[in-house]
């Protein structure tokens, strides 16, 4: 696979392009566009960086397809050092803008080892609507569901999406802060 690449730069590109996009949707189309490059590539490339364990791909959940959207996929880097290295940025963490977008994938990166460690089986999913409604993280898991909101700000209030409720309204929903964080990604 690694013998297609006709582009080194073009990788990079692409990763540059993820970095800046973390809990985001990413349109496979729209990073085509920005490479210059056709949407068969883009998803060669996206397709390696996973399986080369740079990146790792979220769905959208959806039981609903009218109302949710599942379109559309989001990428996380399965480290944030070589996130932060692609897009030059090492400063502090009261210098940065995207500190919302850092705890996201920290959070998310770190729940993927604790589910491998305690071999705890889960699809792991994000959820929206059309009307832009959203969670973070979505574990499917022993038959239930489990939404979980990221935020870095203790202060910000979160609620449970009302379009969330009115579909799963047995579904556990946890907002992930710095307070909490430990039960949720340590053994």
């Amino acid at each position: 696979m690694l013998a297609r690449i006709r582009s080194s730069r073009t990788l990079l590109d692409l990763l540059k392009l993820l970095a800046f996009q973390i809990g985001n949707e990413v349109s496979v189309n729209e990073l085509a566009t920005a490479l210059g490059i056709d949407t068969k590539t883009v998803k060669r490339y996206l397709d390696l960086l996973e399986k080369s364990f740079v990146i790792v791909r979220l769905d959208g959940f959806s039981r609903n397809l009218r109302e949710e959207v599942t379109i559309k996929a989001k990428y996380y880097f399965l480290d944030n050092g070589i996130r932060n290295s692609i897009i030059s940025n090492f400063n502090r963490l009261d210098h940065r803008n995207d500190l919302g977008q850092l705890w996201e994938d920290f959070i998310l990166i770190e729940r993927l080892k604790f589910r491998t460690y305690c071999s705890m089986l889960a699809g792991m999913y994000f959820w929206r609507t059309y009307q832009q409604q959203g969670i973070d993280l979505i574990e499917e898991r022993e038959g239930r569901l489990f939404a979980y909101e990221c935020k870095w700000s203790k202060t910000k209030k979160v609620r449970t999406p009302a379009a969330w409720v009115k579909a799963y309204p047995e579904a556990v929903f946890q907002v992930i802060t710095s307070e909490n964080y430990q039960d949720f990604i340590l053994p």
